[in-house]
């Protein structure tokens, strides 16, 4: 593959119609198209890309230079649409991060793009995103009539003319209408959040209530350490952590520690410069082979080898977190004149840290994580002699000041290459487009409540940690505001909910589902409905200063859950007779939500929570919007956020705690009939989903869960927000569950 680099470029050009209340914008750039020829070929070919408003060209040269070319594929984006990210591929040599594009109502409708590195896969994600907005926004302005004349056109409109048809080409942009992106993705930032005031962006911050108590034990060449003092009661082994912050934006700084290349790795990395991919499992896992030369560490001068399995994703907020585990391989057996070692488990996670709006320089806070076994870290701390020094953890955690340095000394790294850049104009009228805006962007607070307090955090006088893991508020004034806010979002969940009508006894006992209901905290393999203060959702001023408070009981009560096992995923469960819905008893409620959670696994698994209401929906409410809306405006509302209360501590790093927008995550289906509606949540249709899923079933028969269900709030008179239901599901058994 040819060294250049595909990287991607904007352009803004206003839209000819003064007058539209559409959003006008262009974005355009090389990309790389890939896919399997009809012979069973792989190809790659640089190609040029032009998105503009809700319509995709595909061109073998840039039309800017070559004016009146006619495009070689094109289409329309609307909003059934998946765009998924596959991770990074190897391509004839060369590492690619592809983007995989389907139609969500007929996945042959299919293909592939990919590009140069990670920044640039992530900005086209963003810029097909401002394009799908775009089509949703245009399809709830139009009569019934006219959007299905535009959905009808979105599926099969491919425009211009190519006679030599190729099989590959004709797979990519036939995408039809489009819809959600990927899991854990972020709306732009490109243009529709730039300039805003006040605007707080990410940053290391923690509000899930954990077991991890961080102290800072010592400094160490522009970084610091932490140890977990509640782990160091464990004489067996320690959770560490270095933090540093390195001025380069976080996707340069993924980069460069997922890279391979030994030259590179040599500027700052002191163990594992000489590293080899052995095995490529998908875009988001591989396994690594290294060595290393033990005379920089110690007197002794065996060699050493050893092989880790690296798991990578991107969240939500734009941030990378990156698994590192130790790992045998076959293709790698023990190799003659050197000694096998197991690396550290440990985590990288890179969140961008910018919070002054007046820096143009981007700067991101990188924490390398790890857990250790040493008997040598308990004197290292006291200043004892000690030879943690000489330690392979100790060089893990220096890797941190290895990175500052190397991007210090390289300052070309620190920001985006002239040919990486995309920016966006939109129309004045774009104000009006709230509903399918993600005004998630830029915040940096956790969606779960945590007891983990900042790195640098002096909050001491604020709260105190009880021995039995609960929050004594020490701040009264603190308490009594807290207190208010709750029942302010208490009073905004009643009025979701006919006050006039009588409420109907929900009666748990009639109703059964697979898992039984736990009665107490040593109870396993069971589910419990907890109150919504461990989350924190919008408040009432969250459109002015972003500020979230703790959430309040729950509006509908957990009736049931069900755990089954199927060949295929399981939809529209609340139709079959046997489903508790069509109970005599369950007949008798004014609603009930069911959440069917599809686990992709060998064989696949569904998990169906049973949420009922004491009384009928108020018209006109969020809920009723919701309920009777379309599947358009459930995609842009249907929030969950998780929250692993006890769990091995890599997992609970990975899941993290922060709302995810699963209609624009995951494929969702819903079915709204009678007094119910139904929402198939299929989380295998992501690659990044299925990599999470796949890490927690390792280890879900000794984690407790929580999950909270929201509707996303996004207007001032829809806040403040108010949780839908809970569920907690403590240590689950894989193979309790029940053939369907």
């Amino acid at each position: 593959m040819s060294s250049k680099t595909a990287g991607s470029e904007a352009s803004e050009r206003e839209g000819s119609e003064s007058g539209s209340d559409e959003r006008s914008f262009e974005y355009f750039g090389w990309v790389y198209h890939v896919g399997v020829n009809s012979i069973g070929h792989e190809y790659c070919h640089l190609r040029y890309l032009l998105l503009k408003g809700n319509k995709v060209e595909m061109y073998k040269r840039d039309p800017q230079d070559y004016p009146g070319i006619k495009p070689i594929r094109s289409g329309v984006v609307g909003h059934t649409l998946m765009v998924e990210e596959q991770g990074r591929r190897k391509v004839n040599n060369g590492d690619l991060y592809v983007l995989r594009f389907y139609n969500r109502l007929d996945e042959k409708k299919k293909g592939e793009i990919a590009c140069a590195t990670a920044a640039d896969a992530r900005k086209w994600m963003d810029a097909f995103d401002q394009a799908k907005q775009q089509a949703e926004y245009v399809l709830s302005r139009k009569s019934n009539r006219r959007k299905l004349s535009i959905e009808s056109d979105s599926e099969l409109n491919l425009e211009g003319h190519r006679p030599r048809v190729r099989r590959g080409l004709k797979k990519l942009i036939r995408i039809g209408k489009a819809g959600p992106e990927m899991l854990l993705s972020q709306s732009s930032d490109l243009g529709s959040n730039e300039g805003k005031p006040g605007r707080r962006l990410e940053g290391d911050f923690m509000d899930a209530i954990e077991a991890h108590e961080w102290k800072c034990v010592d400094t160490v060449n522009g970084i610091r350490i932490f140890e977990d003092v509640a782990s160091s009661q464990n004489n067996d082994s320690f959770l560490v952590k270095s933090v540093g912050v390195i001025d380069a934006n976080l996707d340069t700084v993924f980069e460069v520690v997922c890279s391979v290349d030994r030259h590179k790795r040599y500027e700052w990395d002191v163990l594992t410069g000489d590293l080899e991919l052995i095995d490529s499992v998908n875009g988001h896992f591989d396994v690594i082979y290294g060595t290393y030369d033990t005379k920089y560490l110690s007197q002794w001068h065996s060699k050493r080898d050893f092989v880790f399995s690296r798991q990578w994703f991107r969240g939500q907020d734009g941030s990378y977190t990156i698994l590192q585990f130790p790992a045998v391989h076959k293709k790698k057996p023990p190799r003659p004149g050197y000694r096998r070692i197991k690396i550290n488990p440990s985590i990288w996670e890179i969140r961008r840290l910018n919070p002054l709006l007046t820096s143009s320089a981007d700067k991101c806070l990188v924490t390398h994580m790890m857990e250790i076994h040493s008997s040598g870290w308990g004197r290292w701390k006291k200043r004892y002699f000690s030879k943690f020094e000489k330690t392979i953890p100790y060089v893990l955690l220096c890797q941190v000041a290895g990175l500052r340095e190397f991007f210090q000394a390289n300052p070309a790294l620190t920001s985006d290459s002239p040919t990486t850049i995309l920016h966006s104009k939109m129309s004045s009228s774009s104000s009006s487009f709230v509903d399918f805006e993600d005004s998630e962007v830029g915040d940096q607070f956790y969606d779960a409540i945590a007891a983990e307090p900042l790195e640098d955090d002096d909050s001491d006088d604020d709260e105190e940690q009880s021995l039995d893991g609960k929050v004594k508020l020490k701040n009264v004034s603190w308490a009594i505001a807290s207190l208010a806010l709750k029942r302010s979002s208490a009073l905004a969940a009643s009025s979701e909910l006919d006050a006039h009508s009588a409420p109907i006894q929900l009666d748990a006992s009639q109703f059964h589902g697979s898992m039984h209901q736990g009665k107490d905290e040593s109870d396993t393999n069971c589910w419990t409905s907890p109150s919504g203060h461990g989350f924190m959702i919008r408040g009432k001023t969250y459109l002015t200063d972003y500020a979230k408070v703790m959430g309040g009981d729950p509006l509908l009560k957990l009736l049931a859950v069900d755990w089954f096992t199927a060949d295929n995923n399981i939809d529209g469960v609340a139709l079959d007779p046997k489903c508790l819905v069509q109970s005599e008893a369950a007949k008798k409620l004014p609603f009930i939500l069911v959440i069917n959670l599809q686990v992709p696994a060998k064989p696949n698994y569904s998990l169906i929570l049973y949420y009922g209401a004491d009384k009928p929906i108020n018209k006109g409410s969020l809920l009723s919007r919701f309920v009777d809306g379309t599947d358009m405006y459930r995609d842009a509302r249907f929030k969950l956020i998780p929250s692993i209360v006890e769990g091995y501590w890599m997992v609970k790093r990975a899941v993290g705690s922060k709302a995810c927008l699963l209609g624009k995550a995951v494929t969702c289906k819903y079915l709204r009939q009678d007094n119910f509606l139904e929402i198939d949540v299929d989380i295998g249709s992501s690659s990044v989903a299925r990599s999470i899923i796949n890490l927690v079933l390792g280890y879900v028969t000794s984690i407790v869960v929580d999950l909270a269900i929201l509707i996303e709030a996004k207007e001032e008179n829809e806040l403040p927000e108010f949780i839908l239901g809970t569920v907690r599901l403590n240590r689950v058994k894989v193979d309790s569950a029940v053939p369907f």
